[in-house]
């Protein structure tokens, strides 16, 4: 049995009929609303199972509300609480510093290229300082007035000093004393590390760090037991095992 069209509600043979929205229509019949401009498939919009053109399609507004006394009162109750809350958070909280931040993954990796950054330029503050030293002892030694600077002469002694005196000889100079030895320390990293500088060595999280020196507080000096490359390292990227 062939079904009635929703616009005339008459019958719709197969040859003409157009099922959309719910419902059949005929081909003539599936127009707009509003300005009855015949429709298809492709460029109808269906409000409530009605079709429509694009030009008369409902829109949906907004319902404004009005600003009569009592809204008024209202919103002005609501600001003067939500200003008390304001300051009971503020009076809670004063005194208190700075707010804990999570420990989140990216957090942490902000964290490692500022220990990173801070490292290097720390280094870099301990090569000029150590560049600076060497410069200052690679200066010649200007000898003091009246005396010569040939290696292994001595100016003889005036007339008014003693012609029997003879000079005791300069002590020889005491080689630097060696660095105490490391005990075997060992220690594992616990982060990846790529060396900044020639002196520097890198390694990977979980290799062993042994033969370590203490230099000072932000730096070690060791041997990575896996590659066998030894140089400087920073101290908090390992732990003592």
């Amino acid at each position: 049995m062939n079904p009635l069209c929703s616009r005339c509600n008459r019958v719709v043979y197969p040859t003409e009929k157009v099922n959309c929205l719910d419902k059949y229509w005929h081909k003539g019949c599936f127009s707009c609303e509003v300005c009855k401009m015949t429709l298809n498939m492709k460029n109808y919009k269906g409000f409530e199972k009605r079709p429509y053109c694009n030009a008369h399609y409902p829109k949906t507004t907004f319902t404004s509300v009005a600003d009569t006394p009592e809204n008024l009162r209202l919103k002005q109750q609501s600001k003067m609480q939500s200003q008390v809350l304001y300051k009971e958070e503020f009076e809670k909280n004063k005194g208190k510093g700075f707010s804990v931040v999570a420990d989140t993954p990216e957090m942490q990796r902000i964290k490692r290229t500022q220990d990173q950054i801070s490292n290097i330029k720390y280094h870099e503050e301990f090569e000029k300082s150590r560049m600076g030293g060497e410069a200052a002892s690679s200066q010649p030694h200007n000898p003091p007035p009246g005396t010569c600077s040939t290696p292994g002469y001595h100016q003889p002694p005036s007339a008014s000093h003693n012609y029997n005196y003879d000079p005791a000889p300069e002590p020889m100079r005491q080689p630097a004393a060696a660095p105490p030895p490391s005990g075997g320390k060992r220690y594992r990293a616990m982060y990846d590390y790529t060396a900044a500088d020639e002196d520097e060595v890198s390694f990977q999280d979980g290799d062993m760090i042994v033969d370590v020196q203490q230099i000072d507080e932000g730096w070690m000096y060791g041997r990575v037991e896996r590659t066998g490359q030894q140089g400087m390292l920073p101290a908090n990227y390992v732990e003592p095992i």
